[in-house]
């Protein structure tokens, strides 16, 4: 297979996979080594030739062998069984790269590992082996399960269940992204084969791009946004028992943070926060927010939700009925509320518990 031009002017270790149809992992495997500097620069090669891709420095998602020594990641091959520490999903391709280069990664976006010979040291710092996994647990595991042909519940149990769907969810996973960027049947196809194997080429990078953004955004939401909240949540949680004795109310006090995941993590799978107290901004007389914990970080059901008889109410009406003073709302479904006041809105907490 004749490389393009572009592909000619790029000086790095040469990465290859399989032409064809492209599939999320191996677009998103081959945009992680590209993070990294030393494949920053790689060409990359698209074929199903054995000799060809033996010359590569590193194969993903071909050529039917796992072995790390060799940057060789595929898991196709009969009696592959690799998975991520603590998950049973078997490894596609792009677990596979991540299992190896995620804690770079991570390490990198970090800006830790930069001095020599410190890369080693900063990939097994604490908060880098955390996001490892927190980004396995929310981004990668997902495409590993769907290249591998597994369901997020299990489809027997479903159907003795009886469950059906709602609604259409439109089609709009991490695997669509890259999957509607492949070519229709129909489209028409260059009749010289370099021409066609260079445009098929362009679509796949313009797949690995697209899942790689998402994985970027992912990546920098942890490192920027999610990682600093986890001593705010932290300290929010060691001072809980100072609004009610039980230790039912979180609370805190400058701002909202991203908390639920932290939350979960710290009651070490024994649940007792019910509510969280917030103030809606950081500005002097903000307002004041009553949110429900949910029972889980994906549900819409919440450990205890507010009274019934608050639900849809407002303003002054939702004074009179709840006995509290200064509440703005409390959300028809009883997850949220709002007051006025801190004060208010720890009433409406206590009062709920009881």
């Amino acid at each position: 297979m004749a490389e393009s031009a572009p592909k000619r002017l790029k000086t790095g270790p040469v990465i290859g996979t399989h032409s064809g149809h492209f599939h999320a992992d191996e677009a998103l495997a081959v945009y992680m080594l590209r993070m990294l500097p030393a494949y920053r620069d790689s060409a990359l090669v698209r074929t199903r030739d054995p000799n060809l891709l033996e010359a590569c420095h590193t194969v993903v998602d071909v050529g039917g062998e796992y072995d790390a020594a060799r940057n060789r990641y595929d898991h196709h091959q009969r009696g592959f069984a690799a998975t991520f520490p603590g998950r049973s999903t078997r490894l596609s391709s792009a677990g596979l790269v991540f299992l190896h280069f995620g804690r770079a990664i991570v390490a990198q976006r970090l800006g830790l590992g930069l001095g020599l010979g410190a890369a080693a040291a900063a990939e097994d710092a604490p908060d880098v082996a955390l996001l490892h996994g927190k980004l396995y647990d929310g981004f990668v595991e997902a495409l590993d399960a769907h290249d591998n042909g597994i369901s997020v519940y299990d489809p027997a149990a479903v159907e003795a269940a009886g469950l059906e769907r709602r609604y259409s969810e439109a089609g709009f996973t991490l695997g669509a992204v890259v999957s509607r960027l492949n070519p229709n049947w129909n489209d028409p196809r260059p009749s010289d084969p370099d021409a066609a194997q260079a445009a098929e080429d362009q679509r796949f990078e313009a797949a690995s791009r697209r899942i790689g953004e998402e994985f970027e955004r992912d990546l920098d939401y942890y490192v920027s946004a999610w990682l600093p909240a986890r001593s705010i949540v932290q300290q929010a949680f060691d001072k809980r028992t100072e609004f009610d004795p039980e230790g039912r109310i979180l609370v805190f006090e400058g701002q909202s943070v991203p908390w639920k995941d932290h939350l979960y993590g710290l009651e070490y799978g024994k649940p007792s926060v019910l509510y969280v107290l917030y103030p809606e901004s950081a500005s002097p007389g903000a307002k004041w927010r009553i949110q429900c914990v949910p029972e889980s970080p994906d549900s819409f059901l919440s450990r205890k939700p507010l009274p019934e008889a608050w639900r849809g109410f407002r303003d002054q009406e939702l004074d009179a009925i709840s006995g509290i003073s200064g509440c703005v709302f409390v959300h028809a479904a009883g997850f949220i509320g709002g007051n006025k006041t801190f004060e208010g809105a720890k009433h409406m907490a206590v009062k709920a518990l009881s």
